[in-house]
């Protein structure tokens, strides 16, 4: 008999466990003699005011924190209730980070606030010790026993941030530290979780990642009938084309203009406020899909039996109940290729050697392919713009932010505010890459507002979700490359298309120039339609696993030109019809592109 092996992952760390099939697992182990406290979570406050829930770095500190984030104007408190057993003294404790030390005051400073009463402490201002996240001290506090409230007050607009926060009798509690996996499972042992069975569902395919990619993957398997379900972390679907992070969706629809036109955007200026209109068309066609849609779930690990996955499970981000569902065929449209990771799968991530696939080097050199291979990758963006006023507007000092704009100034941002760094891993220190582009933006914002003419322009909106290029790529029985775009090969199994040129980001900074967050596109003509294979869409060592997006099967330069999401969102298309053939054949995705392709290529549109 095989056996299952289950994996949780927290803080980029995988926990395995092999166990009988059927086996329920816990939802977490720690000590029975835990000590009594009781425990906030910022993410189930019942009224978050003008704090954003953020949910991006999750697996690299453990909590879904909320976000302060005001443009320089002090957003309003986050309110929640709390039942205090017993009346007494309550030591308060907050789980924050002071996000930019320095020699400044910290821009992230807030308040804690216990039935209406200020706590003399001040979080996210302690310095370069709390530049990671921590426990910070806040002082003690009296509380009769009953309902007691609790509020985050901002003190900076300047996205402060807090993940929980812990009421202990006891002088100094032992708290988790760094380890993740401790500091899940006392939550949950905290919180009761750890008491419930874990709800179990069943469908014919799982898709983890709710992007354009996700969705036409999701709305291509429904249409053959399939049971479906789509887990997004984040409270809309459309990943980079959201209006909250506004992208316009670039590239061609090819056969699944039906699909992707119920779901893409208008091409208007990246950053604009149109992203919501089309946010509302998206979201209306999802709901009436008869897909299952979980938004705001966050997947947190799989259970595999040999090379197949059996399961997937997904927290409820508000509330941390964890959902376990189950499926014979599982589509990973992460970006960030999780699901592939988690199982095991082969994965690749940066730059080949420019001779491994004869992607060529460009007059510029090494900025195709190097002659040895690296990590360096194309990064994240933070989208952003302003609005002219008929007064006078008047912006925060921001001596935290000048360093990073370097003297740069602007009034708007577009896609070339894009960070990538040869030390920074873009999901390992996405957090840290995020917050690097924001004090791009606020330097920049406040060195313009120095211009006479910018008196009047005010900072209007300024996203806090990063949009990402590229990290890990999932490899399938065909890795697409350069040569697969210029030369315009064609395939048997062709279930892709598009012609937009090859176009390759690096930094400024790489050439001896400009600041270190703008980035330039190297651009090099395909002269026509290009082709991609359904064997870059299916894993090639997880025989149950197909990917869509940008962790789909290729090199670094192969995935400069299919990266946009049209064609990302095909790609999400051939792998829902697929799934409706691995459900007719009973056959792995392999076998579908082996046997039953030209039954694929017709449901796409191609024959």
């Amino acid at each position: 008999m095989k056996r299952r092996e289950f994996i949780r992952i927290v803080g980029g760390t995988i926990f395995c466990s092999a166990v009988a099939p059927g086996y329920l697992i816990g939802n977490s182990t720690v000590a029975d003699d835990v000590q009594p406290g009781i425990l906030i979570e910022a993410a189930s406050f019942k009224e978050l005011g003008g704090w954003k829930l953020d949910t991006q770095h999750y697996q690299q500190m453990g909590g879904n924190y909320l976000l302060a984030h005001g443009l320089g104007n002090p957003v309003s408190n986050a309110k929640t209730t709390v039942a205090i057993p017993e009346s007494g003294n309550w030591q308060v404790y907050v789980r924050t980070r002071d996000w930019c030390p320095g020699d400044w005051e910290s821009p992230g400073r807030f308040k804690v606030l216990v039935n209406g009463v200020e706590l003399e402490a001040e979080f996210g201002s302690e310095g370069h010790e709390g530049s990671v996240w921590h426990w910070h001290q806040g002082g003690s506090v009296q509380l009769a026993a009953g309902e007691a409230e609790i509020q985050l007050q901002d003190l900076t607009g300047f996205d402060g941030r807090c993940d929980a926060i812990y009421l202990a009798r006891e002088e100094e509690p032992e708290l988790p530290g760094e380890d993740l996996a401790e500091l899940a499972a006392w939550k949950d042992q905290l919180s009761g979780r750890a008491n419930l069975d874990i709800g179990e569902h069943e469908f014919d395919v799982v898709i983890v990642g709710g992007g354009i990619a996700g969705c036409g993957a999701a709305l291509a398997a429904r249409s053959q009938g399939l049971s479906v379900a789509l887990i997004q972390d984040r409270p809309v679907f459309g990943g980079n084309a959201s209006q909250e992070i506004r992208v316009h969706t670039l590239g061609v629809h090819g056969k699944g203009g039906d699909i992707l036109k119920s779901i893409d955007t208008p091409h208007y200026p990246n950053g604009s406020a149109e992203a919501i209109d089309a946010q509302a068309k998206r979201e209306r066609t999802m709901a009436e899909s008869g897909v299952s849609l979980f938004a705001g779930h966050q997947c947190i690990g799989l259970t595999k039996e040999g090379d197949r996955i059996v399961s997937v499970e997904a927290r409820e981000v508000s509330s941390g109940v964890i959902k376990r569902f189950n499926s014979p065929v599982f589509i990973d449209a992460t970006g960030d290729g999780w699901l592939g990771f988690w199982a095991g799968a082969e994965f690749r991530q940066g730059r080949e050697s420019c001779e491994e696939f004869d992607e060529s080097w460009d007059k510029h050199g090494e900025l195709w392919s190097p002659q040895e291979p690296d990590m360096r990758v194309m990064g994240t963006s933070v989208l952003w713009n302003s609005t002219r006023t008929s007064e006078a507007s008047t912006f925060p000092e921001v001596p935290w932010a000048l360093p990073v704009a370097n003297g740069h100034e602007a009034v708007n941002g577009e896609w070339y505010w894009e960070y990538s760094d040869n030390d920074l891993d873009q999901i390992d220190d996405a957090e840290q890459i995020r917050d690097h582009v924001l004090r791009a933006i606020f330097g920049a914002f406040s060195n313009a507002k120095q211009i006479p003419r910018n008196t009047p322009v005010a900072l209007k909106w300024v996203s806090f979700v990063g949009g990402k290029r590229e990290s890990r790529r999932l490899m399938g029985d065909y890795i697409y490359t350069m040569k697969d775009m210029t030369e315009r090969r064609e395939f048997d199994d062709t279930v892709v298309e598009e012609h937009r040129e090859v176009d390759a980001h690096y930094q400024l900074k790489e050439t001896g120039s400009g600041q270190d967050f703008l980035s330039k596109a190297l651009f090099r003509n395909t002269n026509g339609t290009y082709y991609i294979p359904f064997r870059c869409f299916y894993s090639r060592s997880i025989t149950n696993l197909m990917m869509a997006g940008r962790c789909f099967s290729c090199s670094h330069i192969g995935l400069c030109g299919p990266r946009v999401m049209n064609t990302c969102g095909q790609m999400g298309i051939a792998t829902g019809y697929a799934a409706a053939l691995c459900a007719k054949y009973a056959a792995t995705p392999r076998e579908v592109g082996q046997q039953h392709v030209s039954e694929l290529r017709q449901l796409i549109g191609y024959e």
